[in-house]
């Protein structure tokens, strides 16, 4: 199994590429079942859940093509099969999204119970009420939900109880070729879901409201051929403003979006980074200053997302003075906080907040990764610690960062991954 052995201590400087957002491009690409004709997505990132995903496609006999340029053309006229197993579904939870579209396109559809990242419960009963208010029967048994329609889904008034990404994405696509008009109530506002709207907009789907609480849908006949470029990711972006901070650099990421990253962005100016922004890039410069202890709250968009909490919890660790960080999203998140205190860090849980008593440095011990954001936190106490750590079962962090290593060496980290 590899890892990852740093040696801490080096500021980041540099410049360096974001890639294509992970969240976004596994829906975009469930969303290649919704039309026969052929569909390419440009700039998806390079990481083990792209690859999960277009082999999870394969095995329903849909063959993607891959250029030279990584970019993905699917046509799904060739599907034969219209489950998803369990084998590829319990690396990662992403699996439900081709629930919507296989049940909207083909009437039928099988999906075993998803897996991915323990943090905390994140049920599939909502997306299950939503799609059979759409007409969908519906059992969960043997650990797959089993779905069929008779005919064609009917649009219907949906309300989210809890406001969930993924339900929201898979009540869209179902929609969109349902018979009739649907809206989804306390819909999710992430750039992530308008990023697979506007996919589906360029496929021909009539959708409105996107980036907004209420999404409306009118259903279709069809959907059309497009080509369609995925959105920069936001979480990776954040990860490496933060490393940089925690560690006093000076970095410039390029290929991004700064109007999706306004929380995050002024949690780094409160922290004493100087931050300029144009159209597609970030630069981050803390002058060598210690950071400054921040505290925050997680909440769904546009509020701090869950996704860089753990990263702000090595950040504070060696910041002046004390932070807290609620989390509101997930219950299960603080399992980085006693990893971190091993290497020297002063954290302790009180509830779903951790406080944070920053300290001079951290001390290099041997860690290891429970989770994908708490693998990415994990590496950036690394970064900010004397001698050296070694960051255990990083295959969490190949789920969501492309060449993390390579990305870091390339701004002056030490960094390199051994296998064990």
């Amino acid at each position: 199994m590899d890892k990852l052995i740093i040696k801490g201590g080096v500021s980041l400087k540099g410049e360096i590429r974001i890639a294509g957002a992970k969240n976004s491009a596994l829906p975009i690409l469930a969303s290649t079942l919704l039309t026969h004709e052929t569909v390419q997505i440009c700039n998806l990132p390079h990481l083990y859940d792209i690859t999960t995903m277009i082999e999870l496609l394969g095995c329903m006999g849909v063959q993607p093509i891959i250029d030279e340029k990584l970019n993905v053309e699917v046509n799904s006229s060739t599907i034969q099969d219209f489950s998803a197993p369990y084998e590829l579904v319990k690396t990662m939870r992403a699996s439900i999204l081709v629930l919507g579209p296989l049940l909207t396109r083909y009437g039928k559809a099988e999906v075993a119970l998803p897996g991915g990242c323990a943090i905390g419960s994140r049920p599939v009963n909502l997306h299950i009420s939503a799609l059979q208010a759409m007409g969908a029967d519906i059992v969960v048994e043997d650990g797959y939900i089993k779905a069929s329609v008779d005919g064609k889904l009917r649009g219907a008034h949906i309300f989210m109880d809890l406001v969930t990404v993924t339900g929201t994405e898979n009540v869209m696509m179902a929609a969109t070729l349902a018979k009739g008009q649907t809206i989804i109530e306390n819909a999710a506002r992430e750039p992530e879901v308008v990023d697979l709207a506007n996919c589906l907009v360029t496929m021909g789907a009539e959708i409105s409201g996107q980036g907004t609480d209420t999404i409306v849908i009118d259903g279709v006949e069809d959907l059309k051929s497009c080509s369609y470029s995925v959105m920069p990711d936001r979480i990776e972006t954040g990860t490496y403003l933060i490393a940089a901070a925690a560690t006093r650099g000076h970095i410039k990421a390029k290929d991004t979006r700064p109007d999706i990253l306004e929380s995050v962005l002024s949690k780094l100016e409160q922290v004493g980074a100087e931050i300029k922004v144009g159209e597609d890039w970030i630069e981050l410069d803390m002058h060598d200053k210690r950071p400054n202890a921040v505290s925050l709250r997680t909440a769904p968009y546009p509020a701090f997302p869950t996704d860089m909490q753990a990263q702000f919890t090595a950040l504070n660790s060696v910041a002046n003075g004390t932070g807290s960080i609620t989390e509101t999203v997930f219950e299960n998140r603080f399992m980085h906080v006693h990893e971190m205190n091993r290497m020297g860090a002063s954290i302790r849980v009180e509830g779903n907040t951790v406080i944070v008593d920053g300290v001079e440095a951290l001390k290099g011990a041997p860690v290891m990764a429970t989770d994908l954001r708490a693998s990415a936190s994990l590496i950036i106490a690394g970064l900010v610690s004397e001698n050296e750590t070694s960051v255990d079962r990083i295959y969490h962090i190949d789920r969501g960062y492309e060449c993390i290593e390579e990305k870091l060496q390339s701004l002056g980290a030490q960094i390199r991954r051994v296998s064990s």
